[in-house]
């Protein structure tokens, strides 16, 4: 049993009844829990969420971002949608972008593991995340075309740079519906596993990215979606000197000098495995 050593959170992330939260060591398990609703995400439920990634426990160097039951979410709870003027609207949508910017900009690398529906505001979830692993029942829909109103949570930013704009106003102004291999081959989806064993496979990198220096990740999530949309030159003096940082950290000098001593392994091809895929970076 992969999570047998998970612990239930205490303190504030222990609060959250709308979110499943669990730890073992420096991995935390945080698990959409309205599975009635297809996880479908209410204004408290965002709130959580929010609460969860800016009181993330210090020792926790990656989270495993999940849903409770059959899908991982289904958007928008419509049924909590309420009339607001223009500036209420704006407001409710930059408490959104507010939440996932918490995700993608946090402290830790976030590892989504996906199953069932991941529509409209659940693949805006998705796209925060550093990792996305999903199962052959995942399917990805933004319906928002259909409902007469547009994305608000980061999707028109984030989803493009995924699949690329024409993907993403094909399945807004037509309504498709991709599945899991479209996912993993229009690039929503990294890794790609059998029935039932995404959630396996997404601890197997959570720890394996828990092993990283913090600096590095840190970098590397907050870097590089920077250094995309800079200018060459401007990108280039941004690398430089996040380079110099990360390698001027006592833990990444630790690091070298155990690999030019012999006691890191090299790099390898891993062996090809039958349970899940990775897409080519």
């Amino acid at each position: 049993m992969p999570f047998a050593n998970f612990q239930p959170a205490t303190g504030v992330l222990g609060s959250l009844d709308l979110l499943q939260i669990s730890q073992d060591g420096p991995v935390l398990h945080l698990r959409l829990n309205r599975p009635a609703k297809r996880n479908a995400i209410s204004d408290s439920l965002i709130a959580q969420i929010h609460t969860a990634f800016v009181n993330l426990p210090e020792n926790v160097r990656a989270v495993l971002l999940s849903g409770e039951g059959e899908h991982f979410c289904a958007g928008l709870d419509l049924s909590e949608l309420v009339d607001r003027d223009t500036l209420g609207a704006v407001l409710h949508s930059r408490g959104w972008h507010a939440t996932f910017d918490a995700i993608q900009f946090g402290r830790v690398p976030v590892i989504a593991v996906l199953q069932g529906a991941v529509v409209g505001g659940g693949l805006e979830i998705a796209a925060s995340c550093h990792i996305r692993v999903a199962e052959p029942s995942a399917y990805f829909g933004l319906p928002e075309g259909q409902r007469g109103i547009f994305v608000g949570g980061g999707g028109s930013v984030r989803i493009p740079r995924l699949m690329g704009t024409a993907r993403m106003t094909d399945m807004m102004l037509t309504g498709r519906v991709f599945d899991a291999v479209d996912g993993e081959r229009f690039g929503v989806v990294q890794y790609l596993t059998g029935p039932g064993q995404a959630l396996a496979k997404g601890l197997e990198l959570a720890r394996k990215i828990a092993g990283n220096a913090p600096m590095t990740a840190f970098a590397v999530m907050h870097a590089l979606p920077r250094i995309a949309d800079q200018s060459p030159a401007e990108g280039l003096f941004t690398e430089s000197l996040m380079s110099a940082v990360a390698a001027n950290t006592p833990e990444a000098k630790s690091r070298l000098r155990a690999f030019l001593e012999g006691r890191a392994p090299k790099v390898q091809k891993e062996p090809a495995s039958s349970l899940s895929t990775g897409s080519p970076a």
